[in-house]
């Protein structure tokens, strides 16, 4: 009985391991950082093969087909929650805010943080955009200074990949 529920304990734990890695592969894929990828995939394929491995050797052993699934299952939120804990990549944050975009504007540049200022037009005249290009581990604290001042300012997120040039704050 020990046996039946290790082997499924080892085939969850090794399936949260490869999903895991998969989550961060495919984010370092996006950011085009391919040597980074190419090393986490080949751990991830060698877990995974493993783990296949055992499935596939002890195959009327019903737990394992369970372990395989909640492995799955629970590596893709491990590996959702680490990657949103180291914070890879940039964001671009473009916020609008009515009455308080220049009070915003200097308290993000007292904070170090690069920030430029586009006019535009809403449907009630004209309102300025603040752009604010990031590294992602940096957002949740952006987000919180931002909302300290205008905790009615509209705030839209978008992944970026910099290309090149100057970027004031954003590379620390």
């Amino acid at each position: 009985m020990w046996e039946i529920i290790g082997g499924a304990a080892l085939i969850a734990g090794m399936r949260v391991c490869d999903v895991s890695l998969d989550t961060i592969r495919v984010i370092n894929v996006v950011q085009g950082k391919k040597y980074l990828a190419g090393i986490v995939g080949f751990f991830e394929v060698l877990i995974w093969v493993f783990a296949l491995r055992f499935v596939f050797q002890h195959l009327d052993v019903i737990p394992n087909l369970f372990g395989y699934a909640f492995g799955f299952g629970l590596g893709n939120v491990l590996g959702i929650t680490i990657e949103q804990k180291i914070g890879l990549g940039f964001v671009q944050l473009n916020i609008i805010s009515l009455h308080f975009a220049d009070e915003i504007a200097n308290t993000l540049r007292k904070s170090k943080f690069g920030v430029t200022i586009l006019p535009a037009e809403g449907g009630s005249g004209g309102i300025s955009v603040i752009v604010v290009l990031i590294p992602r581990k940096k957002q949740n604290n952006v987000l919180k200074l931002v909302r300290s001042i205008d905790s009615k300012a509209f705030i839209a997120i978008q992944s970026s990949i910099p290309l090149g040039g100057f970027m004031h704050g954003a590379r620390r």
